[in-house]
């Protein structure tokens, strides 16, 4: 492939443990030509973003390139100057992080983050990146596109936040784009709408791209060619259409096959029995924007109920209300038949503990300062009033419950832990305050399939020993056929159905139910071609994806 933009050879990457380097990335070479897309896919720890990462001449810290060769259009990117590598970075290569919330800057408004990079590099004016900024936002189907930009990051959700770091990574027309899990904080239906967005530049532009991804459907939409990583190493690469028919490796093989895991469905509630948790005729509002109408709901012990529904749909508005942090204009909620009080600061010590919450990127929800005893530690001591032995007699008995054993994980750093495990972790601190019920927000979204099984069982586990009842907010249909007993379905701030998931999975359905059943990416190379077809977009390629009502 003398053509490549991208060539690496021999690439060996190092990461440092205590006083010991340790081979992460190991002599593996890829070749990337213009307008082509390669899927890296693997399991957690495989050496997916390092690679994606030393594609653009950059590794993390802690981490070293010991050798190999990384060429980009014939320039040596390991050999190239600060300055050379300023040149290209934002302008010809461009990169789209995983975690879109930690890799925003919190103090500047997402457009001015935006213009950034073309301006400097000199591609436009300011008045015409923001233009263009605008016009990118409409692609990638955000709301209010003339107004989006002019908010701060934490006043838009996680999926719109991501495709604002879409749309800043596309500003300058990069040659380059590495994609590091770009749909994973997006709903089924949101995330249509970006992949044929990604796909129509991708297309148009004639831009490369490297998509990193644990969703073997979503890759099998984007990548013209597919590269299996394990522990560093290559297990073998094909084109998408041969790797989907004839995986040659037992690994690759065991990839396809994942996500077996099924919880049995549970017998009905008895009649007259008290829910742990009961949302009573609940409407809520962010100042004079109701975005709750007259929702309710109930969460038996011992069971899960899964709160499906696109970005925006009132999941986590519901979640907030239900801790205390967002107090409703109307309605209740109710702890084991008797009211909270709505504001959490109203709550006693023994309501706060049973009520927890899981959240979605265990990145940001972890002090990087702080270790894992004393992360799991404070709500022991907090809640328990355990201190010095017994407190860490409780936290290891915490950390064996996650599987993590205390004398091998107690003294490490959040940043010494691979994604998995920091997401075991957030279950271990939910666990000290021995809650009656536990709010899982898209808890596994961010990690691969095998580790997300994982997870999967080991929460089902816990709330089988210790009679836990969960929330579980996600967007992965397949992770509500895996965990749940019940299934509310939530569009626009209203619950549109609920029931027993075997019921709910079963036609028919509310339309809105099926839009959300039908929009779950199948692996078919074909599929998001026929969908958008079916739904009446004429150009395959254009990002306007046409919604059902």
């Amino acid at each position: 492939m003398s053509d490549a933009l991208v060539k690496i050879r021999d690439l060996r990457i190092d990461g440092r443990t205590d006083e010991t380097w340790i081979p992460i990335i190991k002599g593996i070479d890829l070749d990337l030509k213009r307008g082509e897309v390669l899927g890296l896919i693997g399991e957690s720890g495989a050496g997916k973003s390092t690679l994606g990462l030393a594609a653009m001449g950059y590794t993390r810290d802690g981490v070293r390139i010991s050798g190999g060769t990384v060429e980009f259009d014939g320039i040596d990117l390991l050999s190239a100057s600060a300055d050379q590598k300023r040149a290209l970075l934002g302008k010809r290569i461009a990169y789209v992080a995983q975690s879109a919330a930690a890799s925003f800057n919190p103090a500047h408004r997402l457009i001015d983050q935006h213009s950034e990079a073309p301006v400097q590099h000199g591609t436009m004016s300011r008045s015409d990146s923001m233009d263009d900024a605008m016009e990118l936002y409409r692609k990638l189907r955000l709301p209010n596109p003339e107004e989006i930009g002019f908010r701060y990051p934490h006043q838009v959700s996680g999926g719109q936040l991501q495709r604002a770091m879409t749309a800043m990574a596309m500003s300058c027309r990069p040659d380059l784009i590495i994609f590091d899990e770009p749909t994973t904080a997006l709903d089924v239906t949101t995330q249509i709408e970006v992949l044929a967005a990604i796909r129509d530049i991708v297309e148009q532009f004639g831009t490369a791209a490297i998509y990193i991804t644990h969703d073997l459907a979503v890759v099998a939409q984007m990548a013209d060619r597919i590269k299996v990583l394990l522990k560093g190493d290559e297990v073998e690469e094909a084109a998408t259409r041969e790797m989907l028919s004839n995986p040659k490796e037992d690994y690759t093989k065991s990839l396809w096959a994942v996500r077996e895991f099924q919880r049995p469905q549970k017998p009905a509630v008895a009649r007259g029995a008290t829910p742990v948790i009961s949302v009573r005729r609940v409407t809520a509002a962010y100042g004079a924007t109701t975005v709750l109408h007259d929702v309710s709901f109930d969460i038996h012990h011992g069971r899960t109920v899964a709160v499906v529904g696109e970005s925006g749909s009132g999941k986590s508005t519901t979640a907030r209300c239900i801790t205390g942090l967002l107090p409703p204009k109307k309605g209740s909620i109710q702890l084991d038949g008797e009211d909270l009080p709505a504001d959490y600061r109203k709550r006693s010590k023994m309501q706060l503990r049973q009520v927890q919450m899981i959240y979605q990127m265990a990145d940001t929800a972890l002090n990087p300062r702080k270790t894992i005893g004393d992360i799991v530690g404070r709500p022991v001591e907090f809640y328990m009033g355990l201190r010095g032995r017994e407190k860490r007699r409780r936290v290891d008995e915490l950390l064996d419950q996650i599987e993590l054993p205390g004398d091998q994980y107690r003294h490490r750093l959040p940043s010494e832990l691979s994604g998995g495990q920091k997401q075991r972790i957030g279950i271990a601190r939910a666990l000290a305050a021995e809650p009656k019920f536990i709010i899982c927000d898209e808890v596994t979204s961010a990690l691969d399939q095998l580790v997300a099984e994982g997870i999967l069982k080991l929460l089902a586990r816990l709330q089988d020993d210790l009679r836990l009842s969960y929330m579980f907010i996600t967007h992965d249909l397949a992770t509500v056929k895996s965990i749940a007993d019940e299934v509310v379905v939530m569009k626009e701030g209203r619950v549109v159905e609920q029931g027993p998931k075997a019921e709910m999975f079963r036609p028919p359905h509310h339309a809105y139910t099926d839009l959300l059943l039908s929009s779950v990416p199948e692996m078919d190379p074909d599929w998001l071609d026929t969908l958008l077809a079916e739904r009446g977009v004429e150009n395959i390629g254009d990002a306007a994806v046409k919604k059902m009502d």
